[in-house]
This record gives C-alpha cells, sequence and structure tokens, in this order.
C-alpha cells in the first residue's frame, strides 16, 4: 500500500520509464495480431514459457531439480515425489496453471492465499494462510555472513496490509490515470516489502505480476518466460529492489522507480525476444538456420528434442538431429544420456550474449 499512499509516489513518471512504455505498447499491439496468425507457433511458445517459468522461478528462490526429471514434474501427471524441492516444483506447476486455465478473476486475498496453497500444496509445509510470526528479509554475502535488508510488516498487521494494498492495486486499475503496468510493479515491491508468508513471497508474487500484467493486456508473459528473465539478471533484480524497499517502512519515503524500471525492462525484453521467436519460425530461411538459431539464441540453458520440435512445428525429428550433431562437434552443446531421455546443454561459450 506504502506506493500508492499519494499521487506523486508515482507520478511524474521518468523520462526514462516513459520511453519503455512506448517500447512496450507498441509490441503489445504486434502481440495481438499474431495471436490470430499463428495459433500453432504461440501453442509451442506457450509450452516451452510454462517451463522455463516453472524451472527459473523455483531456481530463484534456490529450488533446484534433476533436469531429467523437469518433464514429468511439469506434467498434468508427476506421480510420486521424492523430496521437498520436486514438490515445491510441481507445485508452482499447479499455480501457474490455475492462473492460465481457470480464469481466476480480479485480485483478491482468496486468489493470493489460493496460489501459496498450490505452491506448498504436495508438500508438509503450512500453505495458504499468512505468516503466523514476524519474519526478517536478510541477504547473504559471498563470504557466507548474513545482514538483516528489512524487517516486513508484523504478522498480526499483515491481513490488514495486504487487503489495503489489493483494494489500492484494483482502484489504480480502474482510475487509468497511472498506466497499468506501472501499477503492476508497484503491486509487486509493496507485496514483496509486507512480505505476508513464511516462505514462497517471491514467487507468487511473480505468478502475480505475470497475470496481473496478462489481464491489463501485456500477455507477452504468456510466450516468454517473465521468470527466466528475472532469473537470468537476478543480481540486478535484488539492486534495485533492494534500492525501491530504502525508506518504504517510513511511512513510503521510498523511490519505487528503481524495481519499476528494473521489472519494465524485463517485460520489454520479453517483447523483444517474441518478435525474435516469430521472426525465426516465419522466416523463410532453411529448416536447419531456424533450428540452429534457436539452439543457441532461444531454447533454454538445458533443453530436450521435444522442446525444439514444440518451438520449431513442421522442422522434421532428422532435421533437429543433424543440427544437434553439427552444434556437438563443434564443441557449442553437450549431451547428457541418449534417445528420448537424451537431455542437450549450451556451453558457456555459445550462451554468452543471450538471454
Amino acid at each position: 500500500m506504502r506506493s500508492f499512499q499519494s499521487i506523486h509516489t508515482l507520478d511524474p513518471v521518468p523520462g526514462d520509464v516513459v520511453a519503455l512504455l512506448r517500447r512496450i505498447d507498441r509490441a503489445a499491439g504486434a502481440e495481438g495480431q499474431h495471436r490470430d496468425q499463428l495459433p500453432q507457433l504461440l501453442s509451442a511458445l506457450r509450452d516451452q514459457a510454462r517451463v522455463e517459468s516453472v524451472t527459473a522461478s523455483s531456481a530463484i528462490e534456490g529450488v533446484v531439480v534433476k533436469s531429467s526429471r523437469i518433464a514429468k514434474l511439469t506434467s498434468t501427471s508427476p506421480g510420486a515425489l521424492r523430496n521437498r524441492s520436486e514438490a515445491e516444483f510441481a507445485g508452482y506447476t499447479n499455480a501457474l496453471d490455475y492462473l492460465s486455465q481457470q480464469q481466476p478473476g480480479d485480485l483478491n486475498i482468496g486468489l493470493v492465499l489460493h496460489l501459496h496453497r498450490l505452491l506448498f500444496g504436495l508438500g508438509d509445509m503450512a500453505r495458504g494462510s499468512f505468516k503466523s510470526s514476524d519474519n526478517l528479509v536478510v541477504d547473504v554475502r559471498s563470504d557466507g555472513s548474513r545482514q538483516v535488508r528489512f524487517q516486513p510488516v508484523s504478522a498480526t498487521a499483515t491481513p490488514f496490509y495486504v487487503e489495503e494494498l489489493i483494494t489500492r492495486t484494483l482502484a489504480a486499475l480502474e482510475n487509468t490515470a497511472v498506466h497499468p503496468l506501472i501499477v503492476v510493479a508497484a503491486f509487486a515491491l509493496d507485496l514483496l516489502c509486507i512480505h505476508p508468508f513464511e516462505d514462497g513471497n517471491g514467487r507468487v508474487t511473480r505468478l502475480l505480476t505475470t497475470h496481473l500484467a496478462g489481464q491489463a493486456g501485456y500477455d507477452v508473459g504468456r510466450y516468454i518466460s517473465l521468470e527466466q528473465l528475472i532469473f537470468d539478471t537476478k543480481d540486478e533484480c535484488y539492486s534495485q529492489l533492494r534500492a525501491s524497499t530504502e525508506g518504504w517502512f517510513e511511512d513510503g519515503q521510498h523511490d519505487p522507480w528503481p524495481w519499476i524500471r528494473y521489472l519494465l525492462g524485463r517485460i520489454a525484453d520479453a517483447y523483444g525476444q517474441f518478435e525474435e521467436r516469430i521472426a525465426s519460425s516465419t522466416s523463410s530461411g532453411f529448416k536447419q538456420d531456424r533450428v540452429r538459431a534457436f539452439i543457441l539464441k532461444h531454447s533454454s540453458q538445458t533443453f530436450a528434442i521435444s522442446d525444439v520440435r514444440r518451438a520449431l512445428p513442421g522442422v522434421s525429428d532428422n532435421t533437429i538431429r543433424i543440427v544437434l550433431s553439427e552444434l556437438k562437434s563443434k564443441g557449442r552443446i553437450s549431451v547428457d544420456g541418449s534417445g528420448r531421455s537424451a537431455t542437450w546443454r549450451r556451453t558457456e561459450s555459445s550462451s554468452v550474449g543471450f538471454s
């Protein structure tokens, strides 16, 4: 709620942020055209973004699973879960799918709690309720030492703060005086400062960020994983978030623009990647060139042939294997396993410069 206390907090909008919003708005208009013209390609992009989002958002919080288990854990039937990481990984999948498939409607406290319930619903942790005791946000330095960044809202005050934040967010979105993506970014900042849960605050916030942006007409997160882009720039994410949280607890005397600028930059990057993938997949170039471009520029760091197949409809498995063999011989990718269970990985040298 602190970022919505006064209109002066979000106005005037810095010039560089205005430029970012113009870039995003232009790209969002083109996205609508592609939805009607390229349904098969967009379906493949959705499948890829879904897996990337689950993997990256989990990894930001240190929740990592074996690459050979990712396909199973992101399926509709994950089967027996081997540990807590797998439970949270599959739980994030359930929460993400709920937002994309169930049309949950307007933002409300019930939705926030339900996402948390889905996230931790496959494990033995407390779920679907706000924190029962006060917590701290702690930074871990490279030498292993810990430093308190800030003390969030108290447990007793959390329900009021969350309800007030939702009320003010919905009012700002309805009023339209402030660009909706600025409102979404301010909501994410305030929710992270409130820190309403004992665990899962970052993941619930990222889920809601993509969801609210999509409701406002900026649906690129369905095709390009915002979570992956945040993971790729997580040091900058933490730095800008830290800059915007300073003063938040002193009656809202904080600067929200470092965080807003960062998040809008990732959304703009997502639209840029979206256009690149559309151009790559619809170009008249040789199919091997399209496969090569996808693997080196657009695939996840670790991928399978099925990922390439989904992203490039109409390209045969034989063509994909030819390119994989070529890139492997050049040392640009490596392989783990064989046959259908094989996973491929870009080497560091081949991934430099690509998100």
